[in-house]
């Protein structure tokens, strides 16, 4: 019973079960984040889809409908409203607020995005990467730039636009003359334009969409193009939410390096402590006492070092609680300490099956009752810790009964072994005549569906006779049978 007691420190220790909750309770912190992360990116995708929906409403209702600005301007409506949907689903994705506002009032302003005014140009007539339309607008409302204004072309144009401008003279010379994308006479107007204006490459971005995507028979593939986008935006972050939810092999080497200075700590607390009650003076102990508070700490340190990181791989890695894996991870220590005495000599097979067994109850005490601790007292760490305390309590005072109630138990355990002898006999009895008259019964069988009609006839007549039919609604004879389907 000592070495059992000697190893009480390892199942049922206050200590161990608040290492045991703290390590649940950083777990279930990192699952409540991803849960929390998951909840608000379904409302951030219900958002982005819900705004690219209303901007297919919107343009529908107010442009393609109407044919608001007839067959040549009609889409330079639409890429307004086009571009301010996709940008606020973007933004609505990745959990911000919508940035852009379609104005639509016909004024120097397009678009509103967190307060900067935006001139839009979707023009491809002329192919002048329409420059030529922002010079327009730009004659018209010069104060555009001053007051933080933006001008807006498509991306495919404003892509072009920077190729031109990294192209040297010399390189230029050499591009071919004609109309064609690239040309010279391209290269050549978009350097005067920005050789001559006051207009920057800085004064103007690119669109979200190009000019081909935002016109009446393509805008709808475009949204749904969005949808999809913003779909595999959405599935990314959830992934990236998930991966980070993960146990980390840097937490689980911070948990097994706090639960190591603890129970080092509380060892080396524990061996001084256990002398100085013996009457010594820390300054009056000698080098075998130092010795022994080295090892003993030592000990504890890799002990608590093992705990940790086994009690974090457990609920990480397998369907365990943080409780029931620090029961596991101290049962294992027990027991291991079981087999070293068993092979070393120093217990009897009998009593190491004895020791183990009271670490296995002892194990199943700490667990269920720092199990209603945490539930009754549901704050971290303090809950299982007192449930553990209180439980080891009741299981103690109960052990102490139970010892002394033995014989009571044997006897009883004896009476139950000799009822179950006697059923047992009985039971066997009842099998063997029930076997009896299934034999008479499946013989009857073979008698009433013999393959001889006359075997069969009276195979027939015994088996009505078994089965309860009244003796007068029996057919026994030719004349019976006759009277009964002909009459």
């Amino acid at each position: 019973m000592k070495k059992v007691k000697e190893n009480n420190r390892f199942i049922g220790s206050s200590q161990a079960v608040a290492e045991a909750s703290w390590i649940n309770y950083l777990n279930q912190q990192r699952i409540n984040r991803y849960l929390c992360s998951v909840a608000m990116q379904d409302t951030n995708l219900e958002d982005a889809i819900k705004s690219l929906e209303d901007t297919i409403s919107t343009l529908n209702k107010k442009i393609i409908i109407t044919n608001r600005g007839g067959i040549k301007g009609q889409h330079g409506f639409i890429a307004e409203v086009a571009e301010c949907g996709i940008e606020n689903a973007r933004n609505e994705i990745v959990g911000n607020n919508p940035s852009c506002e379609w104005i639509n009032d016909n004024g120097p302003a397009d678009i509103l995005r967190d307060g900067i005014p935006i001139q839009q140009k979707f023009v491809n007539s002329g192919n002048h990467l329409s420059l030529q339309a922002i010079k327009k607008h730009y004659d018209t409302y010069p104060f555009f730039l001053n007051e933080g204004g933006k001008y807006q072309i498509p991306k495919d144009h404003y892509e072009k636009i920077k190729y031109l401008l990294s192209v040297p003279k010399e390189q230029a010379n050499k591009l071919s003359t004609s109309t064609e994308d690239f040309s010279l006479r391209q290269w050549k107007e978009v350097h005067d334009f920005f050789e001559s204006e006051k207009i920057k490459l800085s004064d103007i971005e690119p669109s979200v969409l190009s000019y081909d995507e935002v016109q009446a028979n393509q805008i709808n593939k475009t949204i749904e193009k969005e949808k999809n986008a913003i779909k595999e935006t959405d599935r990314t972050i959830r992934e990236k939410e998930y991966n980070k939810s993960k146990p980390k092999l840097k937490e689980g080497l911070k948990v097994g390096a706090v639960s190591a200075a603890i129970e080092g700590g509380t060892s080396l607390v524990s061996e001084i402590a256990k002398r100085i009650k013996s009457g010594k003076s820390i300054r009056d102990f000698t080098g075998d006492d130092w010795a022994d508070i080295v090892k003993s700490t030592t000990k504890g340190t890799v002990l608590g070092a093992v705990r940790g990181i086994s009690i974090y791989e457990l609920t990480n890695y397998t369907p365990s609680s943080a409780i029931v894996a620090n029961s596991l991870v101290a049962v294992s220590f027990g027991i291991a300490q079981q087999i070293y005495l068993l092979h070393s000599g120093r217990v009897s097979k009998q009593e190491f099956v004895r020791n183990a067994e009271l670490l296995c109850v002892e194990a199943s005490v700490c667990t269920i009752s720092s199990t209603i601790g945490q539930a009754v007292i549901p704050i971290p760490v303090i809950g299982a810790v007192i449930g553990n305390t209180v439980g080891l309590m009741v299981y103690n005072a109960v052990k102490d009964i139970h010892i002394e109630q033995s014989t009571l138990i044997l006897q009883y355990l004896n009476e139950i072994s000799k009822l179950e002898y006697n059923l047992n006999q009985e039971f066997s009895n009842h099998i063997s005549e029930l076997m009896k008259l299934y034999k008479e019964f499946f013989s009857v069988m073979e008698n009433a569906f013999a393959i001889d009609y006359k075997e069969a006839f009276s195979g027939s007549i015994e088996l009505a006779r078994i089965v309860g039919v009244q003796e007068d609604s029996i057919l026994t004879s030719v004349s019976d049978i006759d009277n009964y389907f002909l009459q």
